[in-house]
C-alpha cells in the first residue's frame, strides 16, 4: 500500500513538473505581447537565458544551497558541496519515497521562474549579456539563500537542518510568496533604480499584441495550478485544496480589477483581465495552503483591486517598472502573505489560526517577520549586485540602440517579417488589409499603456 501510495504521489509531482514547465513560455508570451514589437523577442530570450543560466546552477550548486544541510545549522544556507553535480540523485530511495531528482527538478522550475519575473522591469533597455551575469549572480546570492529560508524544513529524525523562515520563525509560505514573487518583485525595484528610465518613460510604448499577453496569462494560469499543487508534495486531499483554492483567486482577482478599471479609467481590459488573473495568482501563493475557499475569493479579489492601484504609483514616484513587475509581485506577495495572519483558517491543509479564527497576532507577527526580512535582504543585496554590475560592465544599452529596438540592435532578428507588397499590383480590398496588417506592429496601437 505504501509503495502505491507513492507512486501516485509521484505520478501527480511529475504531472505538476510538466503543468509548471510550460510557464517558461507563458511569461515569454505574457511579457513579449506587452513590448513594442521591435522588443518581443528581446522580451523572450530574458526569460529563456534566465532559465537556462539558473538550471546550470542549480545542478551544479544550486539544489545544495536550498535544500541541503543548513551550514552550522544556522538556517541561513544549505551547504553546496553537499550534493555537488547531483549524482546523488541517480541512486533510487532505499524506502518508498518521491524520487529525489524529481524534487530537484521541480524546485529547479521554481527558481528560473522567479529569476525570470525580474526580467519584466528592466524591459527595452537592458544589456542582454548584463542580464544573463545578473541572473546566475542573483540567484547564487539572493534566490538560494532565501529559498532556503522558505523551503527547507528540517527532517523529522533532526539529521537535517532547514531554514529559518520555515523553521525556527514558522512562518507559513505554501508554495513561494515571500521566496519567489516578494523576492523577485522587490528585486526589480532595486534593479530599475540602478538601470534608469527608458527614453520614453513618460510615453510608454503601448502593447503590441494583447492576444498573446492574453494566451500567455493563460498559460501561466495553467502552470500554476502545478505550481501550488504540486508544493503539497502529494496527491491528496491537500493538492485537491490548494487548487481549488487557486482557481477561485484567480476567478476574483480577475472580476476586482475590472471592475476598480472601469471606475476609474471607464473601460474594462483585457491587459486588465490579465493583469488582475496574475495578481490574484500571486496573492494566494503562499496562502493556497492556509485559507478557506472564501478566503482564496477574499485574497484574490483584494490582491486584483490593490495591484490595479499599485501599477501607477510609478509615475508618480519615477521608477520606471516596464511591465509592473513591482506592482503585481512584490505587492500581491506581500499582501497574500500578510493576509494569511487574518484568516488562516485552521481546518485548511496548513492546520494554522489567523486572527479572525481565534489564533490571535501570532501568527500575524510571523508573516510580518517573514516579508520584511526577504524585503530587506533581496533589496539590499540586489541593489549592491546591480551597482558592481554596471560599474564593470555596464546594466544599460547605448540609446541608439534602446531607439531602434533590442530585437534587431541586440538579437539582429525581428519577431514579425512584414513584407512590403506592392499596392498597385492587388486589389485595394486586399492592399487595405496589408496596411491594417502592419498598423498592428505599430507602437500606434490604441491599448492601456504598461
Amino acid at each position: 500500500m505504501e509503495e502505491a501510495i507513492v507512486a501516485a504521489d509521484t505520478a501527480w509531482i511529475l504531472a505538476a513538473f510538466a503543468a509548471v514547465s510550460l510557464m517558461v513560455p507563458g511569461l515569454a508570451m505574457f511579457y513579449g505581447g506587452m513590448v513594442s514589437a521591435k522588443n518581443t523577442l528581446n522580451m523572450a530570450m530574458m526569460t529563456f537565458g534566465a532559465f537556462a543560466v539558473v538550471g546550470i546552477l542549480w545542478v551544479l550548486f544550486g539544489y545544495s544551497a536550498v535544500l541541503g544541510n543548513s551550514l552550522g545549522g544556522a538556517g541561513l544556507l544549505g551547504d553546496p558541496l553537499e550534493a555537488l553535480g547531483l549524482a546523488s540523485m541517480l541512486t533510487a530511495p532505499e524506502v518508498p519515497a518521491l524520487p529525489p531528482a524529481l524534487v530537484a527538478g521541480f524546485q529547479l522550475l521554481f527558481a528560473a521562474i522567479t529569476v525570470a519575473l525580474i526580467s519584466g522591469a528592466v524591459a527595452d533597455r537592458m544589456k542582454f549579456g548584463a542580464w544573463m551575469v545578473f541572473a546566475g549572480v542573483w540567484a547564487t546570492l539572493v534566490y538560494f539563500p532565501v529559498a532556503h529560508w522558505v523551503f527547507a524544513f528540517d527532517s523529522a529524525d533532526g539529521s537535517i537542518t532547514g531554514g529559518w523562515i520555515a523553521n525556527k520563525l514558522a512562518a507559513v509560505d505554501f508554495a513561494g510568496g515571500t521566496a519567489v514573487h516578494v523576492n523577485a518583485g522587490v528585486a526589480a525595484l532595486a534593479l530599475v533604480l540602478v538601470l534608469g528610465k527608458r527614453g520614453n518613460f513618460a510615453n510608454p510604448p503601448r502593447p503590441h499584441s494583447l492576444p498573446l499577453t492574453m494566451l500567455g496569462a493563460g498559460i501561466l494560469l495553467f502552470g500554476w495550478f502545478g505550481f501550488n499543487g504540486g508544493s503539497a508534495l502529494s496527491a491528496g486531499n491537500s493538492a485537491a485544496v490548494v487548487v481549488l483554492n487557486t482557481l477561485a483567486a484567480a476567478c476574483a482577482g480577475i472580476c476586482a480589477w475590472l471592475l476598480v478599471e472601469k471606475l476609474r479609467e471607464g473601460h474594462a481590459t483585457s491587459l486588465g483581465a490579465s493583469s488582475g488573473l496574475i495578481s490574484a495568482l500571486v496573492g494566494i501563493t503562499p496562502a493556497c495552503g492556509a485559507v478557506s475557499p472564501m478566503g482564496a475569493l477574499l485574497i484574490g479579489g483584494a490582491a486584483g483591486a490593490l495591484c490595479c492601484l499599485a501599477v501607477s504609483i510609478k509615475f508618480r514616484l519615477g521608477y520606471d517598472d516596464s511591465l509592473d513587475v513591482v506592482g503585481i509581485h512584490m505587492v500581491g506577495g506581500i499582501l497574500g502573505t500578510l493576509l494569511i495572519g487574518f484568516i488562516a483558517d485552521p481546518k485548511a491543509p496548513n492546520g494554522v489560526a489567523g486572527l479572525l479564527y481565534g489564533g490571535g497576532v501570532d501568527l500575524l507577527w510571523r508573516q510580518t517577520v517573514a516579508v520584511v526580512a526577504v524585503l530587506a535582504y533581496s533589496f539590499i543585496v540586489t541593489w549592491l549586485i546591480a551597482k558592481a554590475l554596471d560599474k564593470t560592465m555596464g546594466l544599460r544599452v547605448h540609446h541608439e540602440k534602446e531607439a531602434e529596438g533590442l530585437d534587431v540592435a541586440v538579437h539582429g532578428e525581428s519577431a514579425y517579417a512584414m513584407e512590403t507588397i506592392p499596392v498597385a499590383s492587388v486589389p485595394v480590398a486586399e492592399a487595405e488589409a496589408v496596411e491594417a496588417a502592419e498598423a498592428i506592429t505599430t507602437d500606434a496601437v490604441e491599448a492601456p499603456v504598461r
